[in-house]
């Protein structure tokens, strides 16, 4: 099993634009960062952080998270989330996320991941379409 450790952090950078707001979702009507897009990023941030942690076949896969959007943000700003791996049980990772602009915390939540051997993984989906 890889080294990884609670103390790990993560990180990614998007600047709000037409694609990730509310109403190009479908999420709401307004041009503002939308829910699902922080969903994401959340992921994103808290995958990227453990990446270098991992043998070489892994990966993780986001199985559960809890979230609260907090504020708006406008197209054009930044947004930035940051997780922190907390806790490890076997292969079940779980991160504390928080999301900011360049204003205020504008999300925060809890996410969880699995470490997966990737091949292993993807027959099993690929299993269902038989």
């Amino acid at each position: 099993m890889a080294a990884w450790q609670p103390g790990i952090k993560g990180m990614a950078v998007v600047v709000v634009a037409g694609g990730n707001t509310a109403a190009a979702y479908g999420s709401g009507a307004v041009p503002v960062f939308a829910t699902p897009a922080m969903v994401a990023l959340m992921e994103r941030a808290a995958r990227v952080s453990v990446e270098p942690y991992l043998e070489q076949g892994q990966t993780t896969v986001g199985t559960g998270l809890t979230v609260r959007h907090l504020a708006a943000t406008p197209e054009g700003m930044t947004v930035t989330p940051r997780s922190e791996l907390v806790a490890v049980e076997g292969k079940k990772l779980l991160f504390k996320v928080e999301v900011f602009d360049e204003a205020e915390l504008v999300g925060e939540g809890t996410h969880e991941r699995y470490v997966v051997w990737e091949d292993s993984f993807l027959k099993r989906a690929a299993a269902k379409k038989e």
